[in-house]
């Protein structure tokens, strides 16, 4: 029972990512490579609350308010950078972010950080970031369907023009990199109180690259197939051991065939299913 409750929390986590992420990137269209750096600044956060006495709500907060303020910094930089240039820079954020806390003692460097406090049970943290994950969820789709939403897929789809409406591009990209930051921070810091340590290597670029993963495969700027895109890659590599020792082949392959195939993600094919069997 603890195996299950354990993918359950992970499931839970990566859906907390993966909708984060789809706020940046498929809703208001700004290429976020380094994804991980704001999931490991809420867990770094979180942990070194934790171990100064915090309760684990003033932790996650802490966590979240970390990943968000330098979400903002980052949004800034996406005011003067754009697509492919905005890639590297948040790509450059990621690997900035792992240099950092390997030198830093007070981060445990390359050991870490461990004996973390860890309030709940097994059931507890999947009780945890599963609510979280669905609050944020919810939050997504409404959104999705309010002005902010429509403010974000103008940006996404033509930023001169929306700007030439009178829509404030760079208040809503620092917007969106804020909210899908700070979505990060609490991921991580569910994340640092279930495991109790946390080690640099699980912030890296393979774990940006498998968020991303999530989000292409289900759909971008779809929020139910990004959730299904985050549960089909968390239990991949519990189905099949084999994924977790070529993680990023499989994942690099099966973004191959989803833009091959099915740009819009497992979304648009299965909104083509049902289109077909309407007519």
């Amino acid at each position: 029972m603890d195996y299950y409750l354990s993918v359950a929390t992970f499931a839970g986590i990566n859906v907390i990512l993966a909708v984060g992420l789809n706020l940046i990137s498929g809703f208001c269209g700004q290429v976020s490579l380094g994804h991980a750096a704001f999931y490991g600044l809420g867990a770094y956060a979180a942990a070194l609350c934790a171990l100064a006495g915090a309760p684990i709500l003033g932790s996650l907060a802490a966590g979240i308010l970390v990943a968000g303020i330098f979400g903002v910094v980052v949004g800034f930089a996406a005011l003067r950078v754009r697509e492919d240039f905005l890639a590297i820079v948040t790509m450059a954020v990621g690997f900035l972010f792992l240099g950092v806390v390997r030198k830093q003692r007070w981060a445990g460097a390359e050991m870490g950080i461990g004996n973390i406090p860890s309030p709940l049970d097994k059931w507890g943290y999947a009780a945890l970031a599963i609510g979280a994950a669905a609050a944020l969820v919810l939050l997504s789709l409404h959104i999705h369907r309010s002005w902010m939403g429509r403010a974000f897929a103008a940006v996404a789809q033509d930023e001169e023009a929306a700007r030439a409406i009178g829509i404030d591009a760079a208040g809503y990209k620092i917007t969106a990199f804020f909210l899908g930051t700070a979505a990060a921070g609490l991921a991580g810091g569910i994340y640092a109180h279930m495991t109790q340590l946390i080690v640099p290597d699980a912030f890296n670029f393979v774990q940006s690259i498998t968020i991303l993963a999530m989000v292409v495969v289900g759909g971008l700027g779809s929020t139910t197939g990004v959730v299904v895109g985050a549960l089909l890659l968390t239990l991949m590599p519990e189905l099949f051991r084999f994924v977790n020792d070529y993680k990023l082949l499989v994942y690099g392959g099966l973004l191959l065939l989803v833009m091959r195939l099915s740009p819009g993600g497992l979304a648009a094919l299965g909104r083509r299913l049902v289109r077909r069997e309407l007519t």
